[in-house]
């Protein structure tokens, strides 16, 4: 294939990505009564926190803002077939076999982690905003603001959770080993507790702190896994 071509088949790849986008946020519009309050608000109701509208049809703009979030999400194996789709050709029929594998665990993967932000990140992130301080101040928070924090934690928790098939990639194309991972363990910690406040932009530092022990974890995990797939050059 030309140039031309090559830039072709990467602007259908990213049409169809899109639709894919649109799909999963009208699917998400249809069951957004139930993923507003069988999911996304039951958190604030287990920890007892008042939410508050402060916005003209500011629950209108929300709900658009979930559904779209929610279509990503659902979209994510569409997203992550578009990206193999557009690199297989240009693969041996080995190389194939490893985007394969890779291209499922990083779909289960991303949804692990929304799983793990979802029923451990959240609720101890919300337990301790709800304990902390005096009684005299009465915490009424922004409905805006609240889903602000559950969707950074999610997200998070997704791209993290990337970490050991990141790991695995780079272990294959010869970049990281298990020798040179642990070498910089401790620059590692540093990197991960960065990473933790990058990704939960505008949250508070207790979910920052329970986002970078997963992370620390996922690092060994990682490691573990670079030696298995790590090939020295020759």
């Amino acid at each position: 294939m030309s140039f031309l071509d090559h830039l072709e088949e990467l602007r259908w790849r990213i049409i169809y990505s899109l639709i894919g986008i649109v799909i999963g946020t009208i699917i998400a519009w249809i069951f957004i009564d139930f993923l507003v309050n069988k999911v996304l608000l039951v958190p604030a109701v287990k920890s007892n926190l008042k939410l508050q509208n402060l916005r003209p049809f500011g629950q209108l703009f929300l709900y658009i803002q979930i559904a779209f979030i929610a279509g990503g999400i659902l979209s994510i194996p569409n997203l992550f077939y578009q990206l193999w789709k557009f690199i297989a050709p240009a693969l041996k029929q080995k190389e194939k076999n490893y985007v394969t594998l890779i291209v499922v665990s990083a779909t289960i993967c991303f949804l692990f982690g929304i799983v793990f932000g979802y029923f451990v990140m959240i609720p101890m992130t919300l337990k301790f905003a709800e304990q902390f301080g005096t009684k005299t101040i009465q915490n009424n928070i922004a409905i805006k603001e609240y889903f602000s924090i559950i969707m950074s934690i999610l997200i998070g928790s997704g791209v993290v959770f990337e970490l050991p098939v990141l790991s695995f990639i780079l272990s294959k194309v010869g970049i990281l080993s298990p020798k040179l991972m642990r070498k910089y363990w401790r620059h590692a910690i540093v990197v991960i507790l960065f990473l933790a406040a990058i990704l939960t932009p505008g949250t508070d530092p207790v979910s920052q702190i329970f986002l970078a022990v997963p992370l620390v974890l996922l690092y060994e995990i990682s490691i573990f896994v670079s030696k298995l797939s790590y090939k020295k050059k020759s």
